[in-house]
């Protein structure tokens, strides 16, 4: 059997809803062996293992030996996406390269091979798809929102907010170990990498559902502002250019979105702000946590499904 292409880590925390759709979408239409995959159920309380070895078995056999292609689905009470990402590197062999694929974002066979061409591109350490927004379900604001969120980050496309991130070898050992208390994987690993370093791939998508309405995104806002602070405080600054009012009437004027949707996308952004200066001077706790609205399993996978269960996903343009 010859190597496999590239390994697939799939950290789960209570995604039976989602796990199967993720695992039936990526691996459909691979050879045998072309995909080693390792799927991490972490302090789990549902079925997300059982439904990941359910879909597995379709395709692979079910227990492969690390780094020879197949699926393994390996379990750990321990919570945490970076204790399960180590986990799953553990079980990888020395296949390379690596892709780190959340386990509510659809990524196909097709995208993993366009990912790993562009890793096999000089100097390029890591790299990632172009997000592509199922907005089924979303509510009316929260749709013109993302829209224009979308249009406004498209020429920074980063490896953050996408729900999947590619590393070589070189990048692997840059980027990794995570530290356990890291909010942000995703950003982390994104903000360990020079802007020459690191690719967006265009013939490469993953598909991402958004958050469904505006309350869902000011929770998960929380969650990417605490994320973005940490990652500051560790060292790693955020080296983008910042978003501006300037940017929004450009794309207006461009007409790449309508007024009514710069209007809600800024009514949207003031109120984040509000808020947040509120809780910073009552110094009040905030809840922030997975967006259950968006995990509801309806059907088959694709972007035509009427499925929408994925967090809330924000590239860190600003905390």
């Amino acid at each position: 059997m010859s190597q496999p292409i590239a390994a697939v880590v799939v950290p789960a925390h209570n995604e039976e809803a989602v796990i199967g759709r993720t695992l039936r979408r990526l691996l459909a239409g691979t050879a045998p062996g072309e995909l080693h995959v390792v799927v991490v159920p972490n302090a789990c309380t549902d079925r997300t293992a059982e439904e990941a070895r359910k879909a597995a078995a379709r395709y692979a056999p079910a227990t492969p030996p690390p780094g020879t292609g197949g699926v393994l689905v390996v379990e750990t009470d321990v919570p945490g996406k970076p204790h399960a990402l180590r986990l799953g590197d553990e079980h990888c062999g020395d296949v390379f390269p690596r892709v780190y694929l959340d386990a509510d974002v659809e990524l196909t066979a097709d995208a993993v091979r366009a990912l790993v061409a562009a890793c096999a591109r000089p100097g390029v350490l890591a790299c990632a798809p172009v997000p592509e927004l199922d907005l089924t379900g979303v509510g009316p604001v929260a749709r013109r929102m993302h829209r224009v969120h979308d249009r406004l980050v498209a020429p920074h496309r980063a490896l953050a907010g996408v729900g999947v991130y590619v590393l070589t070898a070189e990048g692997h050992a840059r980027a990794f170990p995570i530290p356990d208390d890291v909010i942000s994987d995703d950003g982390w690993v994104h903000r360990s990498f020079a802007p020459h370093e690191r690719a967006v791939v265009g013939e490469a998508r993953s598909l991402v559902r958004p958050a469904r309405t505006v309350r869902a995104h000011l929770r998960r806002r929380v969650r990417v502002r605490l994320g973005n602070r940490q990652l500051d405080a560790l060292g790693l600054p955020f080296r983008e250019p910042r978003l501006r009012l300037a940017d929004l009437l450009a794309v207006v004027r461009r007409r790449e979105v309508g007024v009514l949707d710069a209007a809600c996308y800024l009514a949207v952004q003031l109120l984040d702000r509000a808020l947040t200066a509120v809780r910073s001077r009552r110094g009040a706790a905030v809840a922030w946590g997975t967006d259950a609205s968006t995990r509801v399993s309806h059907g088959p996978a694709g972007p035509s499904s009427a499925a929408s269960r994925t967090p809330p996903r924000t590239p860190p343009a600003g905390g």
